[in-house]
């Protein structure tokens, strides 16, 4: 296998751990078997086209940096403020005071 084939496996591994999905989740949603995805994840097995599409809408991220085209960063970046705005929906008005008094004081320094 390639070095660009094992970038688009570990950007898919990436965004499906920082979309807080299992692997399973995922193979349910495109109709696959978990093990079809630890297979794509690793770089064993070539993702379709339409598989591409769907991975890169259940993950947030532009299919160009789910294909190794793109800035990795970028891509990171968007599905970590998604899953970060995910988490932040979870917590209790107090701890949100909180953790949002520790950004300000973060941004003061």
């Amino acid at each position: 296998m390639g070095e660009h084939e094992m970038v688009i496996a570990d950007r898919l591994r990436q965004g499906r751990i920082t979309a807080g999905l299992t692997q399973a989740q995922v193979a349910t949603l495109l109709g696959l078997s978990r093990e079809s995805i630890t297979q794509i994840e690793a770089g064993r097995r070539r993702v379709k086209a339409d598989e591409s599409r769907q991975l890169a809408d259940i993950y947030g991220v532009d299919i160009a940096w789910l294909t190794g085209d793109g800035e990795a960063t970028d891509g990171l970046l968007e599905i970590r403020i998604r899953r970060a705005a995910q988490e932040l929906a979870n917590l209790s008005k107090e701890d949100l005071d909180k953790l949002l008094s520790v950004i300000r004081t973060l941004k003061e320094l």
